[in-house]
């Protein structure tokens, strides 16, 4: 399966990310974004599997949308474009 992180801006708008994808049923797990990944200073990042469409879509009806995408390939992450 497929890992993704999804770059917030603070830890306030991770969980609230991770409450509205928990609410469709989708697993995340939230920390500390590694520096080089976030370049924002104190970011978080929202770790989920699955389909990034439709967690998108989700995070979007929301209101809610990412600093950066991440997928994990291969031990390294790709950022994609949102």
């Amino acid at each position: 399966m497929e890992q993704y992180w999804i770059i917030a801006r603070s830890v306030t708008y991770a969980q609230r990310m991770e409450r509205v994808l928990a609410a469709a049923g989708i697993r995340t797990r939230i920390f500390r974004a590694p520096r080089e990944l976030s370049n924002l200073g104190c970011a978080y990042a929202v770790e989920f599997t699955g389909g990034v469409n439709p967690a998108l879509a989700i995070l979007r009806n929301a209101g809610l949308y990412p600093a950066k995408l991440y997928l994990l390939q291969q031990g390294k992450y790709v950022e994609l474009s949102l």
